[in-house]
């Protein structure tokens, strides 16, 4: 997520309809979550070099195919469908650091900046938001976002990478990737990931090299 830190914004519960007219004049971004509203406070340099090598090999990977990247302002419905009337508070409304949408997209409403068929999410993950990426928010995704396939969340302080892939049957498997020499395959859109391109540019604490050696050591 593309946050440092979440913040309740306002302690009365909105309806969807009162928060969407809010978010669309709005200069920030926040995030909806039943009826609770969350500013989304602003990346670290670290995060944003992340987010940006990750949207780049994703985006030229996908040139020419059906699936297109859209990273940090594009919302992501997930819950509130059976809730037809304006006034309700129910469902999540997120910005992805990335999302991968394949075919045409499809949309909340009329304005055309809600998306409701993602099929690849990708979180940077930040100390103050990993918990709620790892729990809550992925829970919202894979329950109500049946186009979902993978979700992906990338550690900033490590080259790690941890890859969820929805199974036929609805379970989900989770492959981890540490060390720069490693290479994650995102077979759904056909892309390759080499955490190399991921973490270009990113310089790592005395403490994680030593940790990599370490795990080097042990595979050998």
């Amino acid at each position: 997520m593309a946050t440092a830190k979440l913040k309740e914004k306002k302690p009365r519960q909105l309806t969807v309809e009162e928060y969407l007219e809010a978010e669309r004049e709005s200069p920030e971004r926040h995030e909806f979550i039943d009826g609770q509203i969350y500013q989304m406070a602003g990346e670290s340099g670290r995060h944003g070099d992340v987010s940006v090598n990750i949207t780049r090999e994703i985006s030229l990977q996908l040139k020419g195919k059906e699936c297109r990247a859209r990273s940090k302002d594009t919302k992501i419905k997930s819950g509130g469908f059976s809730q037809r009337k304006t006034n309700s508070t129910k469902g999540m409304f997120s910005y992805p650091d990335l999302v991968v949408i394949c075919g045409e997209p499809e949309y909340h409403d009329k304005f055309k900046d809600i998306v409701l068929n993602p099929q690849v999410i990708v979180e940077v993950l930040s100390d103050s938001t990993e918990v709620f990426d790892r729990n809550a928010k992925f829970t919202r995704y894979r329950m109500f976002n049946q186009t979902l396939t993978d979700y992906i969340l990338v550690s900033q302080d490590k080259p790690m990478v941890e890859h969820f892939i929805r199974q036929d049957d609805n379970n989900w498997n989770l492959n981890i990737y540490l060390g720069l020499d490693k290479t994650l395959e995102v077979e759904s859109i056909e892309c390759s990931l080499r955490l190399s391109e991921i973490y270009d540019r990113i310089k790592f604490s005395k403490e994680t090299h030593q940790l990599l050696r370490e795990i080097a050591d042990l595979q050998k």
